[in-house]
């Protein structure tokens, strides 16, 4: 076993301000966030509330001043800035949101509200997405301000609501109502990156997330001829709509690789020792999908991300079985890899047709961040200390976070959530899904790694 693993394996790293103490906060933080019942429906429905008081009674308790900010009643979100050793350095946000989705607690083996911790694991809605984050968040601050650590620029923390629906109340909110309490932040960290990827044969991935496909959330409407059902229509609405939802759903998007994905395609090309043409991204008639067929299970970190997407998810149609409509409507779940809205759009023209109009329902821009920045190599030497053997790749999230709204104060987002995850554990599977958890072990080594990134970036 490596040094620096023995020193993990202890639970105590000599020189750092992680001690017994914050490996103990992360754990009964993040059961205590989970009990705490902050579900987002959506809408407007949502009460971060209790979670924003809780996460600013521990900042306080620990000498770091907490702002407490909301658009409405219960949607409330906590900033706090920790002053750095160098006045001339650049601010860094770090955020996390403290929302989660629903759950059906009939469906889980615990109560999706208890943070119950059993067998070296807590479990909850929150566990993954992303309460642990704000525990890590939390226990890294507060051993800096028992060890009297300060970080070599300013971190200004963010803890926010809603951002499991529109961040109208969350980050949107602070970046359009409160931009000062941000000044001097050139760059971001916040959630689904830095996590252990098992590639097969012993392989450990750490992708960590330079990118994000932009949110086009859309609503169809399909207009006709009201009338009897017996009755020949050839204005039927609902024909209509489900022509072009038909079409929209079977669409095949093309290729178009972004610089962040260009590098991961690149880097597991390497892993996998795929070589010559077939690794040539620049190479005549280059194929990524038999690229991708190459990097096994690795693949799925890509493959979301190389094209544009559009699943249809909702239809709404009729009152009657014998009433034909004058309209329909669904929604569309769209997704823009950066530099793709122009395509986008002009396609969503195409193929709803002349009787169909779309509109975006919710809409946020594409991302993309510098993969040979100095703070990437940052993240990557973090990682790499407490896993030796760690491959750090960078990757585009084919989803979206609170890094879209902040990236309108002109912050560059990484996702940076680091967690050593056993073989067989399902990362992805916990986002949304039901006995979400995560390993106590995974959090400590958050925690040691997060502290070693956050004071060296």
């Amino acid at each position: 076993m490596a040094d620096t693993e023995m020193r993990a394996a202890r639970g105590g790293d000599a020189g750092t301000p992680v001690d017994g103490q914050s490996l103990d906060e992360v754990v009964r933080f993040t059961s205590e966030l989970i009990a705490m019942d902050t579900t987002n429906r959506g809408g407007g429905d949502g009460n971060e509330r209790p979670a924003a008081e809780y996460v600013a009674r521990w900042l306080a308790e620990a000498g770091i001043e907490p702002t407490l900010l909301e658009k409405a009643p219960g949607r409330t979100n906590v900033v706090a800035r920790i002053e750095g050793s160098d006045p001339g350095a650049e601010a860094m946000l770090v955020h996390g949101h403290l929302d989660v989705v629903p759950a059906d607690a009939s469906e889980w083996s615990v109560h999706p509200f208890s943070g119950e911790v059993r067998d070296g694991v807590v479990w909850g809605r929150g566990a993954i997405d992303m309460k642990n984050m704000d525990a890590m968040i939390l226990s890294v601050v507060r051993g800096w301000a028992r060890a009297g650590v300060r970080p070599r620029r300013d971190i200004v923390l963010a803890f926010t609501a809603d951002e499991e629906a529109s961040a109208e109340y969350g980050s949107g909110y602070l970046a359009d109502v409160h931009p000062g309490l941000f000044e001097g932040c050139t760059e971001g960290v916040s959630e689904s990156g830095a996590f252990t990827f098992h590639a097969g044969d012993g392989m450990r991935i750490y992708p960590v997330a330079a990118g994000e496909r932009g949110t086009a959330w859309l609503r169809l409407t399909a207009h006709g001829r009201a009338g009897h059902g017996s009755k020949v229509n050839r204005e039927n609405a609902v024909s209509r709509l489900a022509a072009a939802v038909s079409r929209i759903g079977e669409h095949r998007w093309p290729v178009r690789l972004t610089p962040t994905v260009r590098a991961a395609l690149t880097e597991l090309a390497a892993l996998y020792g795929v070589e010559g043409a077939a690794a040539d991204l620049d190479a005549p008639g280059f194929d990524v999908d038999a690229l991708l067929a190459r990097l096994g299970r690795a693949a799925a970190l890509v493959e979301p991300t190389v094209r544009n997407s559009s699943n249809p998810t909702m239809l709404d149609a009729g009152y009657k079985i014998n009433v034909i409509p004058g309209s329909a409507t669904a929604q569309i779940d769209g997704r823009v890899v950066p530099g793709g809205e122009e395509e986008f759009n002009a396609t969503l023209d195409a193929l709803t047709g002349p009787d169909v109009d779309w509109e975006f329902q919710h809409r946020e821009t594409p991302l993309t961040a510098p993969v040979d920045s100095p703070t990437f190599a940052a993240m990557r030497a973090a990682l790499t200390e407490f896993d030796p053997d760690a491959h750090v790749i960078p990757y585009c999230m084919s989803g979206g976070t609170d890094a879209k709204q902040f990236s309108r104060l002109g912050i560059t987002g990484y996702g940076f959530s680091p967690l050593r995850l056993p073989e067989g554990f399902d990362y992805s599977a916990m986002f949304h899904g039901v006995d979400e958890r995560v390993p106590v072990a995974a959090l400590h080594f958050g925690v040691r790694v997060l502290d070693r990134f956050l004071r060296g970036a």
